[in-house]
């Protein structure tokens, strides 16, 4: 069997009372939690007290959206069984490779609320507004991303349009996240993450059975599939799914504020078992959304509409009753909702503790309720941007390409700039912006790829791949270890790598962007004599409501 569309759809009322019962449910958890005089470190980070269940909960929810589901299965779907695996797989273990890192910025930096904030204590300002401007652009364009997903599933599982989808889904994640900023957002991810993972649990069988059991990968190998489509170790998975996605991850991971946000929550001494836990929630359930991917490969499914983001839904409404397709629709409103608001809260902090908090009142005289309204607006005004982006169906591709390569240009100075003291601004901004100039031609394909262009792009890529994992071995095993794995590794990859990579355009931009930033951040960093007190960041970063404690002094005047 091959289903070429949707099989059917859920009704008007069941639809709008499904929305009412997660959003006014959520709404009301919300509540339990509200106070009458809300603070501003508490909207932006909880008072850095949450416990392990509801930290655990978040981190997984945060990691796990819409699009990263969809995108699990369109790798099932384009690569086969592998595809799902490298998809999820990488990005747990980015999860667990963060600790770590989270472990030291926590040391340096106990009462941060955003990573740009430690940037601006440790170095100055363009450090700072890097950090921060990525952030706002990385989250406007996920949260588009995700208003468009739901639009899209209400469009698809109900007689209601796209618009009325995303106008629905935007104003019942700002309802929800408004008041109490990153406390609602946390505590709702606990209840939204225990039903995708119910969800993933009944759901995947079912359709799988439904389908044809056993007998699909029997029947549908010799149709449908290709023999690196049927491989656990193909080389077209890793070289265009596998390796690409370690390095992005990577990337996201340490660049992102939504990450970094739960990082400064979390009560210190349970970083370890939230990311651990985070880990192997987030693996269970996009490797297990992902083979929905290889079970319409091996079906011969032809996405409606041509579009493979459309998998996950056409399957839904071809195998599932309406029961588990009211489970399936909660299953991603949950997903995406739980992101959504993570985006919101990210946008609210860097504008009240970064724009407001540091650059416009500065910490000695930022008023916190002020920086709450600040917050909240920020809050209005990011949902009518992602409504008037998400409107037109907007292909966000190149944007989330061109963000993602800017936290790639950033992950070694800001690893750097919390182990080694020699590190300045200007090797901060020197590196980034250096890393930028490159990727962007490599990566749209400005320039032709061959001949002294291609070579050095290959030989550039060859050291991002001793930077990846000399970088993912650094934080677990010192310096020593990742220098000696870096090393072997790039020796390792450049018989095959040099003549080879710049054929994969996605994979070498992005090591092209970690190598440039790495070796120009080092170089710069060798020729100053800076010697950073890292004590200091703890004394320059903290409460904006209780400052009984905290010494005021001065940021640094950046260092050439």
């Amino acid at each position: 069997m091959s289903p070429e569309g949707t099989a059917g759809q859920l009704s008007a009322p069941l639809i709008i009372a499904l929305l009412v019962l997660f959003y006014g449910g959520t709404l009301l958890i919300t509540f339990t939690i509200r106070k009458k005089k809300e603070n501003a470190d508490g909207y932006m980070t909880a008072g850095s007290k949450i416990g392990f269940g509801v930290s655990a909960a978040s981190m997984t929810a945060t990691w796990i959206w819409a699009s990263s589901m969809y995108a699990s299965a369109t790798a099932g779907y384009t690569y086969g069984v592998s595809g799902p695996i490298h998809y999820g797989l990488w990005g747990a273990l980015m999860i667990l490779f963060i600790y770590p890192f989270g472990r030291r910025i926590r040391t340096v930096a106990p009462r941060a609320h955003t990573l740009a904030e430690v940037m601006y204590a440790r170095h100055g300002r363009s450090s700072q507004l890097m950090l921060a401007g990525s952030n706002v652009l990385g989250s406007v364009i996920s949260l588009t991303s995700n208003f468009i997903a739901g639009g899209a599933l209400v469009a698809m599982l109900s007689p209601f349009s796209f618009q009325q989808g995303i106008v629905t889904i935007a104003g019942g994640v700002l309802l929800y996240t408004l008041w109490s900023g990153f406390r609602a957002s946390v505590l709702t991810d606990f209840t939204q993450v225990m039903a995708m993972l119910g969800a993933v649990v009944v759901i995947i069988p079912v359709i799988f059975f439904a389908a044809g059991g056993p007998a699909i990968f029997t029947e549908g190998a010799a149709a449908h599939v290709t023999p690196q489509q049927q491989s656990f170790f193909s080389s077209d998975a890793f070289l265009n799914q596998g390796a690409p996605y370690i390095a992005a991850v990577l990337a996201y991971a340490i660049g992102n504020q939504t990450i970094a946000q739960r990082l400064f929550a979390v009560r210190e001494d349970l970083i370890k078992p939230t990311f651990v836990t985070a880990t192997v929630g987030y693996g269970a359930t996009i490797i297990g959304i992902g083979m929905l991917g290889v079970l319409a490969l091996y079906l011969g499914v032809e996405p409606a509409g041509g579009d493979v983001n459309n998998l996950i839904p056409q399957l839904a409404t071809t195998y599932l009753g309406p029961v588990l397709l009211a489970v399936f629709f909660i299953m991603i409103i949950g997903a995406l909702s739980s992101t959504a608001d993570s985006d919101l809260s990210a946008l609210s902090s860097i504008m009240m503790a970064d724009v407001y908090g540091q650059n416009v009142a500065g910490r000695t005289g930022a008023n916190p309720r002020t920086m709450l309204l600040v917050g909240r607006v920020t809050m209005i005004v990011a949902t009518a941007a992602g409504l008037y982006f998400a409107s037109g169906q907007m292909n966000i591709l190149d944007l989330l390409v061109f963000v993602g390569a800017l936290w790639g240009a950033l992950v070694f100075p800001v690893i750097a700039s919390f182990y080694w003291p020699r590190v300045t601004n200007a090797a901060f901004t020197v590196a980034t912006l250096s890393a930028i100039a490159l990727f962007v031609p490599v990566r749209f394909e400005l320039v032709p790829m061959s001949g002294p262009v291609g070579l050095l792009v290959d030989v550039l890529a060859v050291i991002g791949v001793g930077v990846v994992l000399g970088l993912m071995c650094f934080g677990f095993f010192g310096l020593r270890v990742a220098l000696a794995v870096g090393t072997v590794a790039t020796v390792v990859v450049a018989p095959f790598g040099i003549g080879f990579l710049h054929d994969y355009t996605v994979l070498s931009a992005s090591l092209v962007a970690y190598a440039v930033s790495t070796l120009v951040c080092v170089a710069v960093s060798l020729r100053s004599r800076e010697n950073f007190d890292f004590s200091l960041i703890a004394r320059r970063t903290g409460d904006f409501d209780q400052r009984d404690d905290a010494v005021d002094t001065p940021a640094p005047t950046p260092t050439r």
